[in-house]
């Protein structure tokens, strides 16, 4: 078993950390200050994100959701989405399967 306490890991912002990666799955911890955002983005990989610290809205085809600690957001591959700070914020990123259809690395 692995198990992260995500309050008290040192994660710099703008330095997202890989705390696992295999050949089925990623998970990743962003640290992400207040007012500042991840641009609009999509990736390969079907993504399921957690607010495990502070407050977040998520802007997708006009629509924003708004939470904090507790959300989970689901999103398909291929989905386009911005996701900006209102406090300074801890994300999780769980990217499955890993690496996705069409990502850059694989031979498909």
């Amino acid at each position: 078993m692995q198990s992260w306490d995500m309050r008290s890991l040192e994660i710099e912002p703008h330095h997202p950390q890989v705390l696992r990666s295999d050949d089925e799955t990623r998970v990743i911890a962003v640290s992400l200050p207040g007012g500042e955002e991840l641009q609009e983005h999509q990736v390969h990989e079907r993504t399921y994100l957690l607010v495990a610290e502070g407050e977040i809205e998520i802007a997708q085809n006009g629509d924003i959701v708004r939470g904090g600690a507790g959300l989970v957001s689901h999103f398909d591959p291929g989905e386009r989405r911005t996701v900006r700070a209102v406090s300074d914020a801890r994300l999780v990123l769980v990217l499955s399967p890993w690496p996705g259809v069409g990502h850059p690395s694989r031979v498909d």
